[in-house]
């Protein structure tokens, strides 16, 4: 497959601040980038805007990572995008993606839109990402961390780009679905598309990411968490999950696109990629609890990869969620895969 990037001219490097440094201490670029692909469910290749973050000691050997479907390209704070990135915990100075060590390459992802196409898939993103690559003169990753739609995206780079990554590191994801999963992201669908038509699709899409939320977390945390006694308000009684789950809703519609979640939502449910075609090491982390990637599904992934791939598996009460919830767990086994794989 021939992936091209479109000439651009060299963004200026931006400064950000890291961890306890001051600021200034790595460049980083936050731009666009025009890359030319052919995405699956188009008519041939076209041209694609890839919003993207590359940052860290200049020089260094580059790491992807990426997160799940409501995640950006800001895993780490930079002056372009002050708040705290979603993996804060993770990179950073001294942190298990060491912004001293290694260069973090993240985007944000791809929707049909954003491709002109009629859904976007896997794939998709996993070409933009190699054609990205050739657009930063970057010949090979050292490794790429995907977590969640992150996993399932990591893995069908290494399928289809293998040759441009040393290592994957794929949390809470898997070669394909689980079709209960799929089951319940459907019913969330089907919610937003029902707002939609309906004129609610902000109350629409809250509910859907409401819906979500039940799966992300495990049964133990919710039991531990929500087990006090209704109260009644406003004419009826209310549960005391119910404040949380609200709170998230509203939280996801101040930020998230219905179309995009539509978009997202089914990349995740078509994602199928042969698990004998990865044949880049591998490591696996699961979560016990994890509802939507059961360990089950990881094993089987495990028993098929045509490389060697080792399996973690962290125990938790935060379900498919601990890839955000448990940085104290993660923290050290990143931290040891990347040192076997980039060198101590």
């Amino acid at each position: 497959m021939t992936l091209q990037a479109v000439p651009t001219a060299e963004p200026p490097a931006s400064l950000c601040e890291a961890g306890g440094l001051e600021r200034n201490a790595f460049p980083f670029q936050r731009h666009v980038r025009h890359v030319r692909f052919a995405p699956r469910h188009a008519e041939g290749a076209r041209d694609v805007a890839v919003r993207y973050l590359w940052i860290g000691a200049p020089g260094a050997p580059t790491v992807i990572v990426q997160g799940g479907i409501s995640a950006d390209r800001d895993v780490f704070a930079s002056d372009a995008a002050p708040r705290d990135g979603w993996w804060q915990a993770l990179v950073g100075v001294d942190r298990a993606i060491d912004l001293r060590r290694f260069r973090v390459l993240a985007i944000d992802w791809l929707d049909a839109q954003d491709l002109g196409a009629s859904a976007v898939s896997t794939a998709d993103q996993a070409d933009a990402l190699a054609a990205l690559l050739d657009a930063l003169q970057i010949g090979r990753a050292q490794a790429f961390i995907g977590a969640s739609y992150g996993a399932m995206v990591g893995l069908a780079f290494a399928a289809r780009h293998g040759h441009r990554v040393g290592h994957l590191v794929a949390l809470a994801g898997a070669h394909r679905p689980h079709p209960l999963a799929t089951a319940q992201r459907s019913v969330q669908r089907e919610i937003v598309r029902f707002g939609l038509h309906s004129g609610e699709v902000d109350r629409a899409l809250a509910l859907a990411r409401q819906l979500a939320l039940t799966t992300y977390r495990g049964s133990e945390e919710f039991a531990t968490r929500f087990s006090g006694e209704a109260r009644f308000a406003d004419g009826r009684f209310r549960l005391p999950v119910e404040d949380w789950l609200e709170h998230n809703g509203r939280r996801f519609v101040e930020r998230f696109d219905a179309h995009r979640y539509l978009s997202l939502s089914e990349s995740i449910d078509l994602h199928a990629v042969d698990p004998s075609a990865v044949r880049v090491p591998t490591t696996l982390i699961g979560f016990a609890t994890d509802r939507l990637v059961p360990l089950a599904d990881l094993c089987m992934l495990q028993r098929a990869l045509g490389a060697p791939a080792t399996l973690e598996v962290i125990e938790t009460v935060y379900g498919h969620d601990g890839f955000l919830k448990e940085t104290a767990q993660l923290a050290p086994l990143l931290r040891e895969t990347l040192n076997a794989c980039c060198g101590a």
